[in-house]
């Protein structure tokens, strides 16, 4: 019986490692060319072929080993890459966006 719940444990890990790579590909294939330039990352292949290569491990080859790189490899997009091409394309939190609290000559601060 444990054995059948760390199989479903398992399962259930390499489904989310899976649903995160595909996640990455996806989002490395709709950033621009230009802008990993811009971030100074790596190319948009080299992404896209970490990335792809992650996704036909998870998908073919069942070796933990190679799992797990591919998982750091995704981290990594979603930590670094991610943001900095945000940030670069103007799509960033701290961009030209502004916060709720900010007023026509800058944030507002309460009175302080």
């Amino acid at each position: 019986m444990l054995l059948t719940a760390f199989g479903g444990f398992m399962s259930l890990l390499y489904l989310a490692m899976l649903l995160l790579a595909v996640a990455a590909l996806v989002l490395a294939v709709l950033a621009r060319e230009d802008a990993y330039r811009a971030a100074d990352k790596q190319s948009k292949m080299f992404w896209l072929v970490i990335l792809g290569v992650t996704v036909a491990v998870n998908l073919l080859v069942p070796m933990l080993f190679l799992q797990i790189a591919g998982l750091i490899a995704t981290i990594v997009f979603f930590v670094d890459v991610r943001p900095a091409l945000r940030q670069v394309s103007g799509g960033g939190r701290g961009g030209s966006r502004g916060s709720s609290s900010d007023g026509p000559y800058g944030p507002y601060n309460g009175g302080r």
